[in-house]
């Protein structure tokens, strides 16, 4: 029971981090906010904040989250990373984040081949 409850305590602390990272959509995004909450549910919370803390925070990622991002997919990583690149107070260094975003992809990419 302590083990359910944790990790619904972790996805509401994800989804909160996330949530004031990410602009409001508007009805014209339909289709962006409908790719962002399928993309929500392919990636396990801790491994969403360990990609983020990869491209804002220049952590490390395990390969278990190389192996999880893959999976997740590129157009699901990159929504995650543009959307947060995308606030006012980060979007000064929006194109050393999506570098670092594609650099990530890649690196993540070469680990899952070799495993």
């Amino acid at each position: 029971m302590a083990h359910t409850s944790s990790r619904t305590t972790i996805v509401f602390i994800v989804v909160a981090l996330i949530s004031a990272f990410v602009p409001a959509f508007s009805v014209e995004e339909a289709e962006a906010l409908s790719l962002w909450d399928t993309c929500l549910l392919k990636i396990s919370p801790k491994f969403a904040l360990d990609i983020i803390g990869v491209v804002f925070e220049n952590l490390t990622i395990t390969d278990a989250c190389c192996h999880n991002l893959v999976q997740e997919g590129k157009m699901c990583h990159d929504t995650l990373i543009k959307y947060i690149a995308e606030k006012p107070h980060l979007v000064a260094h929006e194109t050393e984040y999506l570098k670092k975003n594609d650099d990530l992809w890649t690196h993540c990419v070469s680990i899952s081949q070799t495993a």
